[in-house]
């Protein structure tokens, strides 16, 4: 499909996209941003320190390590802005440099403090009276030291392994004896907590430092000349090579594997590390200057996490009870499946409560002895106590048909994901895993009945994963519905997915790899024209075809608003390029993960909307199996309106892409928060329901 020519720009102009890793950090920048925010609540503002710092962790291990794989094959190619591997990983070293400089000054300099008057208190061993000491060194005999283990590094010991993401000290120790100085490496536990709590909820040490403090415990006999904390980052990407073989033994050799390889991509340290051990370090992990980042504070603050579970509401937003939708009240004893061939229910999350909607609805058709089969697909598990999961292996052992496609490639979640499949398989599920050249992405649902009329099939299709962790985390819509042809698309696409057929035409879906791309770019086009109205929140655009074609809209008079939560690579607002496109973030107390595009005007006859598991990313539309559902029913449409209304109007969590490629927060007019709007409102229809009954 032959890209489409845009005014005032040829299509191989570089000036067009944005870095894509560039876009991504600017993202991080606005989670960041949060962190730094005053007026938030201060364990919020540790979480989203976490929350920065998890994120970072993951884009140097698949990201960056990517990256650099290239430039060591010898690969040097461009990305659509222009840039090749070596300028990209130039661009992001001195952007990540800014940007754990925020964090770093932010914790040490902001929010500790606020803390401490809070009464929360970071403290350094240095600062520490004798009685703290004392106690600490009880807790270092008790709990710490039995489980630490020294590694000597000289002639006969190598240079160990250091692990991905690990927290350590680099020792130097001297022998009396012959007056030699060693160096010896201690891993800090991960599965201690990170920062040890000396009195109860109010006072906190770091790990490493009650480590550091009596490591001559770990060296007896030797002189402890210096130490210092460290902490590697590794490549974790996992790749398939051998697409001919099983693809659960290929996956559990390759997670074997990823525990001991990985080559260093990150070396972090303190300031006061001296260039001899730095050296020393950077040798033996093969790393240069540019992989070394300083830090001027505590190392690893994706630790803060468990700072956020202290008994403190008053430093944390208001609680929100996720609310029953209206349609499906009545607690347990609601019948889903009722209210479903009543019409269709949108259930938006969290705000519309996970728990007495999907887990209820697959709990019932579990339990009930009319429905014959259910099939799923899991891309995230949740744990072994995840309600879907023991409703699906309660209803294989009843004798129920039990089909689960279980994603094992679901990027860091591939060992839950396995251990959750061989549970349904022992259960008597049929369990499938997919392709082994493509992720099945898609969030689909098929529940068949035997009713006094025939089968009935009940579905759902949604934008997030089944797990009920990340539902009252993320933002998300789903589409509960028992109507025909829904129903006997997704009975045609779980045929595709099990068995050997090719894909079918569907009626309700848009499916990818196959249909998704081609029906997007037509949808696209039937709006290029002065009125067009095109209307998208998505997480992710950097296709660059799917980018001309909305320049190419642009250009032709239409408008389009977009919401991107994370990467765009389009650029917003350029004359001559995208004038009539406007592009806003929204980052705040929930992740925004829905996909919901609308093609048209509200009201009119030929308006078009579509949800489901898609981004604007070449990965979304050409390697992962996606379902992408076209939404008909009045009720659910006017609830879509309702939510891209409040998107847009949003002046407190939004952000805007100027046309330089800059993020700007928009200025608070009106004071209109969407997170805590969708809150009032899901609120509010519980209530009316209770009114009306």
């Amino acid at each position: 499909m032959t890209p489409p020519d845009v005014v005032g720009f040829a299509v191989e102009d570089d000036a067009r996209y944005l870095n894509r890793e560039l876009s991504w950090l600017d993202f991080n920048a606005r989670v960041l941003a949060l962190a730094e925010d005053r007026s938030l609540p201060l364990l919020e503002r540790a979480k989203f320190l976490a929350i920065f710092s998890d994120n970072l962790d993951e884009f140097f291990q698949v990201r960056v390590s990517g990256l650099k794989e290239q430039v060591v094959a010898g690969v040097r190619t461009t990305s659509p802005d222009g840039l090749d591997q070596v300028e990209q990983l130039r661009a992001i070293r001195e952007r990540v440099e800014e940007l754990v400089t925020r964090q770093a000054t932010t914790f040490t300099k902001d929010i500790a403090p606020a803390l401490e008057e809070a009464g929360v208190t970071f403290a350094d061993w240095e600062l520490l009276d004798d009685d703290d000491r004392t106690r600490l060194t009880r807790i270092f005999e008790e709990r710490i030291f039995p489980v630490l283990t020294p590694l000597a590094v000289d002639p006969a010991h190598p240079f160990p392994y250091i692990s991905n993401l690990s927290l350590n000290l680099a020792v130097v120790v001297g022998d009396p004896a012959t007056g030699e100085e060693r160096f010896a490496r201690v891993k800090v536990p991960s599965l201690l907590p990170r920062f040890v709590e000396l009195r109860e909820q109010t006072r906190f040490v770091p790990l490493e430092q009650v480590i550091a403090a009596h490591v001559h415990a770990l060296f007896p006999g030797m002189e402890i000349l210096a130490h210092h904390a460290f902490r590697v980052t590794r490549d974790a990407d996992i790749e398939l090579t051998d697409e001919g073989e099983d693809l659960l033994a290929a996956m559990e050799l390759v997670l074997r594997q990823r525990t001991k390889s990985g080559a260093a991509v990150r070396l972090e340290v303190d300031t006061r590390m001296p260039p001899e051990v730095l050296d020393l370090l950077c040798r033996e992990l093969e790393l240069g200057p540019a992989d070394v980042y300083v830090i001027d504070g505590p190392l690893d603050l994706a630790g803060l996490w468990t700072l956020y579970g202290l008994r403190r509401p008053d430093l944390k937003y208001p609680p929100f009870k996720p609310q029953t939708p209206p349609n499906l009240a009545g607690g347990s004893d609601a019948d889903v499946l009722w209210a479903m061939r009543s019409g269709d229910v949108l259930v938006h999350h969290p705000y519309d409560s996970f728990a007495s909607s999907l887990e209820l609805f697959v709990a019932q058709a579990a339990s009930d002895p009319a429905v014959l089969a259910i099939k799923q697909t899991l891309y995230r598990t949740g744990g072994e106590e995840a309600g879907i999961v023991s409703s699906l292996v309660k209803a294989a052992e009843a004798g129920k048909q039990v089909v689960a496609l279980v994603e094992l490639k679901a990027r860091f979640d591939e060992q839950s994901n396995i251990e959750r499949a061989r549970m349904l398989e022992e259960a008597g599920a049929h369990v499938v895993y997919g392709f082994v050249g493509l992720k099945t992405h898609a969030k689909i649902l098929l529940v068949v009945r035997r009713e006094s009329d025939g089968i009935r099939r009940y579905c759902h299709v949604g934008t997030g994963n089944y797990n009920p962790k990340t539902a009252t985390l993320y933002e998300d819509i789903g589409i509960l519905s028992a109507e025909p042809e829904l129903g006997a698309d997704l009975s045609e696409l779980f045929n595709h997915l099990t068995g050997y057929s090719h894909p079918g035409r569907y009626r309700r879906l848009l499916v990818a790899p196959a249909q998704l791309r081609p029906a997007l770019v037509e949808m696209i086009r039937s709006q290029a024209h002065p009125g067009g109205l095109i209307t998208m929140k998505m997480n992710s655009v950097v296709d660059s075809e799917m980018i001309d074609e909305l320049y190419a809209a642009s250009a032709a008079g239409a408008r389009i608003d977009m919401s991107v939560r994370g990467i765009c690579c389009l650029r917003a607002g350029v004359p001559a390029l995208s004038e009539n496109i406007t592009v806003r973030s929204i980052v705040g107390r929930y992740l925004e993960h829905s996909r919901i595009i609308r093609f048209g005007h509200p009201g009119t006859d030929d308006v078009e909307y579509i949800i489901g598991s898609a981004d604007l990313m070449p990965r979304n539309l050409d390697r992962r199996v996606e379902a992408m559902l076209r939404v008909t029913d009045p009720r659910s449409r006017a609830r879509l309106d309702e939510i891209l209304e409040l998107v847009f109007e949003d002046d407190v969590l939004a952000w805007s892409l100027e046309p330089d490629g800059t993020w700007r927060h928009v200025p608070t007019v009106e004071g209109i928060e969407s997170h805590v709007r969708f809150q009032e409102l899901a609120i509010a229809r519980s209530k009316n329901r209770l009114a009306d009954g």
